[in-house]
């Protein structure tokens, strides 16, 4: 990561050829002008996958890829594949495709389908399965290398799913690491083999109690004995979408060694207070270059109407009183923080 100049990252979920002209309207006139310079693209497996076309769950092609790939190459901004992986593989008992594809992964594969949380949040696949790792690095290999990129983001937050007793791998094992494991692995390959750096979410690493925060935003799992067992040069990214009274997991990363940046949603007041308490902890420790910028999320369904929307914004149009829908907050947030991030 170059830390010459602050992080401004924006994510967003994208898997669409249809929609490939929009966003990349999207990156040059929205993107550029707000000086992102990295690019943070889950696409998880709504791409046409080659190397394994079974796993395949949306339409992007590697040629949409080097297109995107080209103009973030062009605007100075560093395009960081994502991919869902250990969870997340899918919602309630629904299945991503590639748990579909590869049932025998499923963690948990006798939740029906029409689970929903709070009985169950989301399918996992099994760390210990044998053959997992093998598929997955071979997606995470065609995403690398379709997007030209020097980075890839695990994902891997809101892990609900592992250990569970009907598993004949993982029964009663520890969850701390199981999870550990699989980053580790994951570190191994893409750190290791392929030369790239290696980003992930930070919730599962939070201890809840140790930082006061709920089930999504910490672990009360059995997760978080993890973070003493994985490497330091992970970026940690570590979310947090409404205004809290403390972030105390941003000191504990960095005083783990970590590099961590704080991720923000579309709430403008929640997302300020969190980069300024980040900024104070790392400026405590004497460790800016360990907190080196932003990213700002999006979870909302990107269509041709929202895109169409969000490139069409005024800059510094909002106020901060004004009642917003939250595209517009969204694009208030992008606004405030890449100007504080300058």
């Amino acid at each position: 990561m170059n830390k010459s100049k602050p992080v401004r990252a924006f994510h967003l979920r994208f898997g669409s050829h249809d929609l490939v002209d929009d966003f990349k309207v999207f990156i040059e006139t929205v993107l550029a002008p707000k000086s992102i310079n990295h690019l943070v693209l889950e696409c998880n497996t709504d791409f046409v996958f080659e190397s394994h076309p079974e796993v395949t769950g949306g339409t992007l092609t590697k040629e949409d890829a080097k297109e995107i790939a080209a103009v973030c190459k062009e605007n100075g901004i560093r395009l960081i594949p994502l991919m869902q992986c250990l969870g997340h593989q899918g919602w309630g008992g629904g299945r991503s495709s590639l748990l579909k594809a590869y049932p025998e992964f499923d963690e948990t594969p006798h939740v029906p389908e029409d689970a929903e949380w709070p009985a169950f949040f989301a399918p996992s696949w099994c760390p210990l399965h044998p053959d997992v790792n093998g598929v997955v690095f071979d997606l995470m290999d065609e995403l690398l290398d379709a997007f030209d990129a020097d980075a890839f983001h695990v994902g891997m937050d809101e892990v609900f799913a592992l250990a569970d007793d009907q598993c004949p791998r993982c029964s009663g094992k520890d969850r701390g690491e199981l999870f550990a494991k699989a980053v580790q692995d994951m570190y191994g390959h893409l750190v290791e083999t392929r030369e790239v750096e290696m980003f992930m979410w930070g919730d599962r690493l939070n201890s809840s109690e140790a930082t006061g925060y709920n089930e999504w935003e910490g672990d009360t799992f059995g997760t978080s004995s993890a973070i003493d067992h994985i490497p330091k040069d992970i970026v940690i990214m570590d979310w947090h979408y409404e205004k809290l009274e403390a972030y105390p997991s941003i000191g504990i990363f960095i005083d783990k060694g970590f590099t961590v940046i704080p991720a923000c949603w579309f709430d403008t007041e929640a997302a300020v207070d969190l980069l300024n308490e980040s900024k104070r902890q790392a400026e405590e420790r004497d460790a800016g270059n360990r907190m080196p910028g932003m990213l700002i999320t999006s979870w909302h369904g990107w269509d041709k109407a929202s895109f169409d929307k969000f490139n069409h914004m005024k800059p510094n149009t909002f106020k901060p009183d004004d009642a917003l829908e939250e595209l517009e907050e969204l694009y208030r947030t992008l606004d405030v923080i890449t100007h504080q991030l300058k």
